[in-house]
């Protein structure tokens, strides 16, 4: 498969092969917990089997829920609420369990391919290490909030796209393109073939985060807290970039540090001109 990048664009390689696993995981379930997850779910067109709504509800979320459940023909199933705590799995549910198709994961091809038919270079995110759920989440939520066009995440060492990690990115699952890959470094170098530059996130960078321009088809590394991007992933990096810290601790949670450089990349492609 061949991932290419627009003329259009600064571009300093040729295009080249690249092989995502495209499909569902072993172990992820279609499991949607949470009113908005819910709700995005619905405006993302994902197909849901089953409702389980709590009994005696007055929320007018829920009333929105169980209504847009009917119009589409879903099975609804009223439950006590420690019913509902103990089908939970994020102990968040807030009153309403979905039961839905699998994620499918997608090439990077085709998200490379819907951010040039929008008009701006691709910006991916690379997510090497990210095993908690929560932050895992997090960097999702912040990803499609910001813009970005989709992220990569390797087959092993990274937390699955489970309930919880839904209920934290709050539907934007949903709505954000998510590719798994079973090599990281293969992967990085084909996007470097066919025109992207790799910015990794490290705190040796030498260059700070908000003095990288962005404009170019990007791709932001963001590794594991305890142990950053990873040896081989850092050295196919090439810019490593920082982020200054002032107080004593010296090191940010993942899903801040993924927050703060995936705004300033939109900050810098809206100035540039470049429109989601």
């Amino acid at each position: 498969m061949i991932v290419k990048t627009s003329d259009r664009y600064p571009s300093k390689r040729t295009a080249a092969k690249e092989t995502p696993m495209a499909g569902k995981d072993a172990g992820e379930t279609g499991r949607i917990e949470g009113k908005n997850a819910v709700i995005e779910a619905f405006r993302a067109e994902r197909p849901i089997n089953k409702i389980y709504i709590e009994k005696n509800m007055n929320d007018p979320v829920l009333k929105k829920i169980y209504a847009n459940a009917r119009e589409r023909g879903i099975v609804i199933t009223f439950l006590d609420k420690d019913k509902l705590d103990r089908m939970s799995v994020t102990r968040g549910h807030q009153g309403v369990i979905a039961e839905a198709a699998a994620v499918d994961y997608v090439d990077i091809s085709d998200i490379v391919k819907t951010a040039e038919t929008a008009g701006h270079p691709p910006l991916i995110l690379i997510l090497d290490g990210i095993t908690d759920p929560n932050n895992l989440g997090a960097i999702i939520r912040t990803a499609e909030c910001a813009g970005v066009d989709g992220i990569i995440l390797p087959k092993k060492r990274s937390a699955l796209l489970s309930p919880v990690v839904a209920k934290v990115a709050a539907g934007a699952a949903e709505h954000i393109p998510i590719s798994k890959v079973t090599n990281l470094t293969r992967v990085i170098n084909d996007l470097k073939k066919s025109g992207f530059w790799i910015i990794g996130a490290d705190m040796q960078g030498e260059t700070i985060y908000y003095e990288y321009d962005y404009l170019h088809p990007t791709a932001i590394v963001i590794g594991s807290e305890g142990n950053g991007i990873s040896r081989l992933v850092k050295e196919n990096c090439d810019i490593l970039v920082r982020i200054p810290l002032y107080g004593k601790i010296n090191s940010l949670n993942a899903a801040t540090a993924a927050a703060l450089i995936v705004f300033q990349a939109a900050r810098k492609r809206e100035e540039a001109g470049y429109r989601h």
